[in-house]
């Protein structure tokens, strides 16, 4: 296998590249920064009295959005005040969305790594240090992320007045998906020995024992396939059983630690065996054991 050097590029000292054309490139293929399948929502979003946002990028799926502001060079104070300010305004605008603060630079050094990581425990911030290199004359882009999210405590307690019931689903258009949820709950049920039901609330399907909330699994209902959320940490070996059974599948949660599929009733009688064995890892319930 032919090997060939990467040369660093620095974008702030280039007589041809600027922000600007970093900000295109992200907006253009925001998988760049190994945040899973965002789409582009806005760029120089104007925040009241505060300035411009670089970015920002929307997870569809998970209802989370990415508040990113970019740095040529080092980041510094004003960098990282810059991001968590504007994160909390637009955290404050659009409560109903998952907000994350995404710190963007060419060099993140440790000292304000140590400042970041500060932050970073008390809201969700990730930290990106995004280089470009040159391989015999082509530009690229590698992103590392040198801060990740705190794992956050599971979804064990449901927010007040967010309950609602299985008429609100099927009457957004949802009750093929929410009938898969039901035959996955079957499932789990016969698998655990346990008689768990389902729990509505205004943004996804939970688990419920005894009326309490306990979402080692959850669902999100749309109106065409059911995405069925399982909490397991990731893994390699998960990961390449999802990819070989072939089933659609969701960028991994990093946030909630949860792999998802998207599935409608065929799947999951296709893919049993791999529900099955997802089921046991998230529910923590052993294999049976053979004769």
């Amino acid at each position: 296998m032919k090997y060939e050097k990467a040369t660093p590029v620095s974008i702030k000292a280039h007589d041809e590249l600027d922000e600007k054309w970093l900000q295109e490139r992200l907006a253009e293929d925001p998988g760049l920064l190994g945040l899973g399948e965002l789409e582009l929502k806005d760029v120089e979003r104007l925040q009241p009295r505060a300035g411009r946002l670089d970015l920002l990028f929307t997870d569809p799926e998970t209802r989370t959005r990415y508040e990113v502001e970019m740095q040529l060079g080092a980041t510094d104070e004003a960098h990282i005040i810059r991001t968590v300010e504007y994160w909390d305004i637009e955290k404050a605008r659009y409560p109903q969305y998952e907000h994350v603060a995404v710190i963007v630079a060419e060099d993140i050094t440790s000292r304000f790594l140590n400042v970041i990581s500060l932050f970073n425990k008390a809201i969700p911030l990730v930290a990106i240090q995004l280089r470009a290199l040159e391989v015999k004359g082509v530009l690229t882009l590698h992103a590392t992320t040198v801060l990740d999210l705190m794992p956050l405590g599971t979804e064990e307690e449901d927010e007040a007045g967010q309950d609602t019931d299985r008429k609100y689903w099927i009457n957004r258009g949802s009750e093929k998906s929410v009938a898969v949820a039901d035959a996955l709950l079957e499932m789990l049920n016969e698998i655990t020995g346990e008689d768990l039901a389902l729990k509505y609330n205004k943004h996804y399907i939970g688990l419920s024992r005894d009326g309490v909330a306990d979402n080692f699994m959850s669902f999100r209902a749309r109106k065409d396939y059911l995405i069925a959320e399982f909490r397991i940490p990731r893994s390699d070996d998960v990961s390449a059983l999802i990819e070989d059974a072939g089933i659609d599948s969701l960028a991994y949660d990093k946030r909630w630690g949860r792999y998802r599929l998207r599935l409608n009733a065929p799947d999951v009688e296709a893919n049993r065996d791999l529900l099955v064995d997802l089921i046991r890892r998230a529910s923590n319930t052993p294999p049976p054991i053979e004769d």
